[in-house]
């Protein structure tokens, strides 16, 4: 009898641990399952886009104040008027997308070049203890050296061309490219790289499944970096190198209006070098880091 009373308590307490185990299962795959409806148009609006609007007016509406009350001569602060009557001239001369898009290809080709010569070079740098001690101090040194630095060597070097753009491209993007993968392999735990060893991840295989994903956030780091270095090395040539061979950018566009004395110009070229810094960033980099954040469960999609 006291035989019996036992199985039938084991057998109840193993039931029990069941209905746990199958509660906790049900509650995880509840969590799964929970659909998030997606914001609506006007929250969207209010959220995301009205606040910077709202800055851009206001700055607007401080730098017409500043005009207005002549803290400076007009030649040296132009009125928002005076810079969209530079706009528009540009815009019905046919000439502003073909100005923009001159330093947006060169940039982005150049980024595009940086990155495929970054990133192979951090993984030796992070992976080869003999390759880091030799060469990750200069990739540091070389990550603090203004990119315009690089404009007179790189123009007797290569002459007034695009192979020189690419050239101050490349010395400013690469160092920031492959620290920013150092840094990210760094932090990546070495459970992980056991984990790995273990299931037949090694060499390039552990690499790209292993390594790669885990030091994801300090390589997007790195490359939002890097594109900061391209954009800002670009510009430096352009104001710097001058010929009919390599077409009016940004840059060019800037220096000539300081040389015309040309404030509307010069103001319209800053303008127009921040907003092309800002949609890169809004287009590609950002969505790139919601992607990562979400895949790491880091942000609800919505």
């Amino acid at each position: 009898m006291a035989s019996t009373d036992t199985t039938a308590t084991a057998a109840g307490k193993g039931v029990t641990k069941t209905d746990d185990l199958a509660g906790l299962e049900a509650g995880l795959d509840a969590l799964d399952a929970v659909q998030v409806n997606r914001a609506p148009v006007r929250q969207v609006l209010v959220q995301k886009v009205l606040p910077p609007l709202t800055a851009v007016a206001l700055v607007l509406v401080a730098w017409q104040v500043l005009v207005w009350a002549e803290v400076t001569e007009d030649y040296k602060l132009p009125a928002p008027s005076a810079v969209w009557d530079s706009l528009s001239g540009m815009w019905l001369q046919g000439t502003l997308l073909e100005v923009i898009w001159t330093s947006v290809s060169r940039g982005l080709l150049g980024f595009l070049l940086a990155l495929a010569i970054g990133t192979p070079l951090g993984l030796l740098v992070a992976r080869v203890k003999f390759v880091r001690a030799a060469i990750g101090p200069i990739l540091s040194g070389l990550q603090s050296l203004p990119s315009v630095a690089w404009v007179p060597p790189a123009v007797i070097w290569l002459g007034l061309n695009d192979k020189m753009m690419f050239a101050v491209i490349l010395l400013g993007a690469v160092p920031s490219i492959a620290n920013g993968l150092v840094s990210g392999v760094d932090q990546v735990p070495p459970l992980f790289l056991r984990a790995g060893r273990t299931l037949g991840a090694t060499g390039l295989k552990g690499t790209w499944h292993i390594v790669m994903p885990a030091a994801l956030p300090g390589y997007v780091a790195g490359l939002k970096q890097g594109w900061a270095f391209s954009w800002r090395s670009l510009m430096a040539a352009e104001i710097i190198a001058s010929s009919p061979d390599l077409g009016l950018g940004l840059g060019q566009l800037l220096e000539n209006g300081r040389n015309n004395a040309d404030m509307p110009g010069v103001f319209l070229a800053i303008l127009l070098i921040l907003v092309v810094g800002i949609a890169v960033d809004l287009l590609i980099f950002s969505p790139l880091e919601r992607w990562m954040l979400r895949n790491r469960g880091l942000l609800v999609k919505s």
